[in-house]
C-alpha cells in the first residue's frame, strides 16, 4: 500500500466521457483527493458520491480537485454519473482491470473492486494522508475536507 510521504504513482484513466485525466496534469497546480470507491449504483459509494456532488464547491477549489475512481467500465460511469447527478470525473480503473488501483495497494482481489480508500495528494505528487474504510462503512466527508484544506 501506498504510505504518507511516497510518490503518487502517476497514471492516466477514461473519465464517464471517454476523456483522458492523468494525475500527473494536476502536478504544480493543485491538490488531489483520490477517492477508491468499489461499485457505481452501489448503495454506500451512491451515498458517498451524493454527498460530494451535494458539497462539490467544496472539493473543487483553485486548490484542488477530486478523482473519483472505480473498476466500472465507463459506460456504467456514464449511466451512474448521469442518473446521479455526479459532475466530477469518474476514473475507469476497468481495463487492465484494477491495475491502477493495485498501484496504490487498494486493489481487493476476491470482488475485483477497489477497497473504499482515499488519499490526498499534494501539488508536488507526495502523498500526505490517506484513509482506508470497511467496505460498508461510509467515509467521513468533513474530515477529507479538512485534510484538503490544510494544504492549501
Amino acid at each position: 500500500m501506498i504510505e504518507v510521504g511516497q510518490v503518487a504513482p502517476d497514471f492516466v484513466l477514461r473519465d464517464q466521457f471517454a476523456q483522458d485525466v492523468s494525475l500527473s496534469s494536476f502536478r504544480g497546480k493543485k491538490n488531489v483527493l483520490l477517492f477508491f470507491y468499489p461499485f457505481a449504483f452501489s448503495g454506500v459509494c451512491t451515498g458517498e458520491l451524493g454527498g460530494v456532488r451535494d458539497r462539490l464547491d467544496e472539493f473543487l477549489t483553485f486548490d484542488s480537485e477530486l478523482l473519483a475512481i472505480s473498476c466500472d467500465p465507463t459506460y456504467a460511469l456514464r449511466a451512474f454519473a448521469d442518473h446521479d447527478g455526479l459532475n466530477f470525473p469518474l476514473l475507469s480503473d476497468y481495463w487492465p482491470h484494477g491495475a491502477v488501483t493495485s498501484s496504490y495497494g487498494v486493489f481487493d482481489e476476491r470482488r475485483g473492486a477497489p477497497h473504499r480508500s482515499s488519499f490526498v495528494i499534494d501539488r508536488d505528487g507526495i502523498v500526505r494522508w490517506s484513509i482506508h474504510n470497511e467496505r460498508h462503512d461510509a467515509r467521513d466527508l468533513d474530515e477529507h475536507l479538512a485534510q484538503l484544506r490544510a494544504l492549501a
